[in-house]
């Protein structure tokens, strides 16, 4: 444990900030996991708003440093050719 009073308050930040990362990416997997489940579906204006939804699902998590730019962009570019093959 620190001792330091600074040290102290940024232990607590670092759990706070990882606990508010983890809700954030967990949540992240499933919108793109229930993306996939629905690609079954045969409504096709279903499944281009949930694509849409994982995009901005991606794009914010890239703004935010969540997930690298590059990550999200090959995401996007994974779950568009999944949806149309």
């Amino acid at each position: 444990m620190p001792r330091i009073k600074s040290a102290r308050k940024a232990l607590r930040q670092s759990s706070r900030r990882r606990q508010e990362n983890l809700k954030k990416m967990s949540s992240l997997r499933a919108s793109v996991k229930t993306y996939k489940k629905g690609l079954s579906e045969k409504d096709e204006a279903t499944k281009r708003t949930s694509l849409s939804e994982v995009y901005r699902a991606l794009d914010k998590a890239a703004k935010t440093k969540l997930i690298k730019k590059n990550k999200a962009r090959r995401l996007k570019s994974r779950l568009a050719r999944v949806r149309a093959s």
